[in-house]
């Protein structure tokens, strides 16, 4: 499982951890949907429609490693080389997001608690860099959410 601290209180940034041990960054973009992820030593782009409801996760020559489809809705895609994740809102009054495989939940993403802004990602057999997209994917769903909110 991984780990997701906001370590900073005037802009979107995370580092990620797993079993105690940094593993990626997360910087979220300010004047546009999406942001850039580190992810062990390999830096990607993350950008995102106008409407925050389509990503896609840029290697450094600008190919798309994973794409995000219907953000927002209550099911959701993401899409890295020939596998597709299924991933569905836990309850309409709530941030998680639930993986499922066959129908079945497999992995999840949370907030560690009510108020605060971590995160944690429990995604089995989802490829790392993919783990962190989701991750930054959601906390700028998220953002746009409270944003619009208030």
């Amino acid at each position: 499982m991984l780990v997701a601290k906001r370590t900073s209180v005037w802009r979107t940034r995370y580092e990620v951890s797993q079993d105690g041990h940094l593993v990626a960054n997360w910087d979220g973009s300010l004047w546009r949907s999406g942001g850039d992820l580190n992810v062990a030593g390999q830096a990607f782009q993350v950008r995102g429609n106008a409407w925050g409801s389509r990503f896609s996760m840029l290697d450094k020559a600008g190919g798309v490693v994973a794409a995000a489809d219907r953000v927002g809705r209550k099911r959701w895609t993401v899409t890295a080389g020939a596998v597709t994740y299924q991933f569905q809102r836990a309850s309409a009054w709530g941030h998680a997001q639930d993986l499922y495989s066959d129908g079945r939940k497999v992995g999840s993403v949370r907030r560690t608690s009510m108020w605060g802004s971590d995160v944690a990602v429990d995604l089995p057999g989802v490829p790392l860099p993919v783990q962190v997209f989701v991750l930054g994917v959601l906390v700028t769903m998220w953002q746009a959410q409270a944003a619009a909110a208030s």
